[in-house]
């Protein structure tokens, strides 16, 4: 069997480039709209972010043991000495 070439006229291929070339273009124009929403989301929330300071709070706690025992801290100001527990806690 023999092929048969198909014969596309020139003004049916002058067409399809012609609406490649428009397709092209607004995939382009989606791509930028979609970079400038992406920087400007990202921008939004280094803004929304930058608005809360970080507040560094330093607390102090004392615990004083008689003969060389353990004294454990917690972060909640509760301090157990040789396995009693003893509020002591000073700012």
């Amino acid at each position: 069997m023999e092929e048969k070439e198909i014969q596309i006229s020139y003004i049916v291929h002058e067409s399809e480039v012609a609406r490649l070339e428009r397709v092209i273009r607004r995939l382009w124009i989606l791509c930028i709209i979609i970079f400038v929403a992406l920087i400007a989301t990202n921008a939004a929330w280094i803004w929304y972010e930058s608005r809360y300071i970080d507040e560094v709070v330093t607390e102090t706690y004392t615990a004083d043991t008689d003969g060389g025992g353990t004294a454990i801290a917690n972060g909640e100001g509760s301090v157990v000495i040789n396995g009693d527990s003893n509020e002591n806690k000073s700012n």
